[in-house]
């Protein structure tokens, strides 16, 4: 990883490393709604893929068909081309092997008062005169284009018809096949015409050449030359219908994709629209059926579902409202025999230094237990209001610091008893916030009292922050802790993370329960972390303005103190030791190493409540902007802050 990290960093530090990220982003930028489309668009994919496969189809098919046809017009070519140069040859070699004669009709062609050379170019003038533009003709002397044997005699020079360039239209393999062997010899090549055609394009031919021999018995090569213009004219023809009809056939068939998959799709659409509506809370939600096919059974189907949905979904709802109103009523109804009860208790427990010392004891658990029994009832009444929706928020700008004042004055006595301290931070500026003071006091009451209850002796440190549009108030002790998984349990109706623990101050397992839909009411959050062993930390967070959106707290969920993140600490800057190493301070250090074996007084001392992030995630504190180093650490023990 450390390595990976270092290659980003060089990437990073690169020339071309910023500018091929700012590429790369231009790039996608305009791709992601097509993309996001794609993804999103079954009927498109769909569509897409079958004109993708039909065009493959067609392209395969294309060239077999192609391919075929070529072979076709080549191998006709190819045949009544060897027959027509069979017959040349033999022409020119029964016109050189003809006997002279002195005159008669056939002088041209005789052998008496002329050269081999006059009688070389009548051929070639006669043999073309028959193809006319099937082919043309070309008569080279034995050896052309190579070192000609000493004493080799016949033609010279090269003849050719219709201004063929005849050493640039046949091939040196072919000449030196023709020269070498005996035999007809034959390849494809190109007809190259002499400036004297004008600006004629070399054209693609069938080259056929074979070795005769003339009026003088001297060897010379002969070639006809028959052009492919008309096969390459046909060729392209079908490649053009093949083209033509291939578009037709792709669009085509992705016309009848898109109608087919629409059909299908469209009722899936339809159930899916529902089905948002349904979640939405719109139960009478129905699709249209029609037909009898797998879709109209689909569409009954789910409208049974649906139905059933809804049916079941009522019947909750009545449940829970009988639920509702049946806590509501047993709490108002047990209001009027409690309250006699407790005049009767009253006065028995006022009575009680004339009781024997059995019956007095008896009489302070009674009252003890009335005083439970009150605040239970005003649990379930308060949490019958949230269930019902009834409960309202009445939002007034406060100081929390004097709603914290409040909470600590009342939980005082029970730190004394416990042997604990409750410290303040962060209350040397003021923390307003738009809020209900009743309900935010009962949240900070119950994280209070918990945390001195469970805090096995040791300090509750109370934190206050505010940073942007947020205000936050972290709650910590270092007693028992949490387990894992228990950090969202803690929060349940009656849970408890010892069940065989004694409540000491007469809980009734519902104060957390009220406490975060009381923040849940401001728009707010309450979470807990813990470690066993280590301790505790609850944070309400709270907007502050009414109704604004959290984006983040300016205090972490994990203290600073937590094992991690001292082990993270220690890992990155070991501690020297000596006489100021951990567990010592000034004044009593070594009590405090007794009483705890985690130090709260120095890890807290290193962490001021900051302007945080306020795009932070909530319960994530490695995004809280660290305190500058030149700030003073001893601001945390200005007024108020070692209560």
């Amino acid at each position: 990883m450390r390595g990976g990290r270092q290659l980003r960093q060089i990437a990073d530090g690169a020339p071309g490393g910023p500018l091929l990220r700012l590429f790369v982003r231009l790039v996608r930028r305009p791709l992601l709604p097509a993309v996001r489309i794609w993804r999103r668009n079954i009927q498109l994919r769909v569509v897409a893929a079958t004109l993708l496969m039909s065009l493959a189809v067609v392209l395969a098919l294309g060239f077999v068909v192609i391919a075929q046809v070529s072979r076709g017009l080549l191998e006709a070519k190819e045949e009544a081309a060897q027959s027509q140069a069979a017959g040349g040859f033999a022409v020119a070699q029964e016109k050189a092997n003809t006997p002279f004669a002195a005159d008669g009709p056939d002088a041209t062609d005789n052998k008496v008062g002329r050269d081999a050379s006059t009688w070389m170019n009548s051929l070639v003038k006669q043999l073309a005169s028959g193809g006319q533009t099937a082919f043309e003709v070309v008569a080279l002397g034995a050896g052309t284009g190579e070192q000609a044997a000493p004493g080799a005699q016949g033609v010279k020079g090269a003849r050719a018809s219709g201004n063929v360039d005849p050493t640039a239209s046949v091939p040196p393999a072919l000449r030196r096949s023709v020269n070498h062997a005996t035999g007809t010899f034959k390849t494809f090549w190109q007809i190259r015409y002499t400036a004297g055609a004008g600006e004629k394009p070399p054209a693609p031919a069938l080259v056929i050449g074979k070795r005769l021999t003339d009026i003088n018995g001297d060897p010379y090569d002969l070639y006809y030359l028959f052009p492919l213009t008309q096969e390459e004219e046909s060729l392209n023809l079908v490649k053009v219908t093949i083209a033509t009809a291939g578009v037709f056939v792709v669009v085509l068939l992705g016309a009848i994709a898109w109608l087919v998959v629409r059909q299908v799709v469209t009722p899936v659409r339809m159930a899916a629209g529902i089905a948002e509506r349904l979640s939405a809370g719109r139960l009478k939600e129905r699709m249209k059926v029609t037909g009898e096919d797998d879709i109209a059974r689909l569409g009954e189907a789910f409208n049974k579902m649906a139905q059933n949905l809804q049916n079941k979904i009522q019947q909750l709802e009545d449940l829970s409202r009988l639920q509702r109103r049946f806590v509501s009523d047993v709490s108002h109804e047990l209001r009027t025999p409690l309250t006699t009860v407790r005049m009767a208790a009253d006065v028995i427990h006022d009575a009680r230094v004339d009781f024997d010392p059995v019956t007095a004891r008896s009489a302070e658990l009674l009252a003890g237990q009335l005083d439970r029994f009150e605040s239970l009832l005003s649990d379930l009444l308060e949490i019958s209001r949230f269930d019902a929706g009834a409960a309202d928020l009445q939002a007034e700008p406060i100081d929390l610091r004097d709603v914290v004042r409040r909470v600590i004055d009342g939980a005082e006595p029970l730190a004394e008893h416990k042997g604990s301290r409750i410290r303040v931070l962060g209350d040397t500026q003021p923390v307003i916030a738009e809020a209900d003071a009743r309900r935010v006091e009962r949240v900070l009451r119950n994280l209070v009292v918990n945390a001195v209850e469970h805090g096995e002796g040791r300090d509750v440190v109370v934190r206050l922050a505010s940073a942007g549009g947020a205000v936050a108030v972290a709650v910590r002790d270092y007693g028992v802790g949490l387990k894992p998984g228990e950090a969202t349990r803690v929060f349940n109706r009656f849970w408890r993370a010892d069940p065989a623990r004694a409540r000491t101050t007469g809980g009734t397992g519902l104060g957390l329960s009220i406490a975060v839909e009381d923040a849940r009411l401001h728009g707010g959050w309450l979470q807990a972390w813990g470690e066993p062993g280590g301790g505790s930390q609850f944070r309400l967070t709270l907007p502050r303005t009414a109704d604004e959106p959290l984006r983040g707290s300016p205090i972490p969920l994990e203290p600073e103190d937590s094992r991690a993140n001292r082990a993270r600490a220690a890992a990155e800057a070991p501690r020297p030791g000596g006489a100021g190493g951990p567990g010592t301070r000034p004044g009593g250090g070594a009590e405090r190493a007794d009483r705890s074996p985690i130090p709260p007084r120095p890890a807290v001392t290193t962490a001021l409540p900051v302007p945080a992030d306020p795009t932070a995630l909530p319960g994530n504190g490695s995004r809280v902007v660290a305190r500058p180093a030149d700030q003073p650490a001893a601001q945390e023990d200005g007024p108020g802050g070692g209560r």
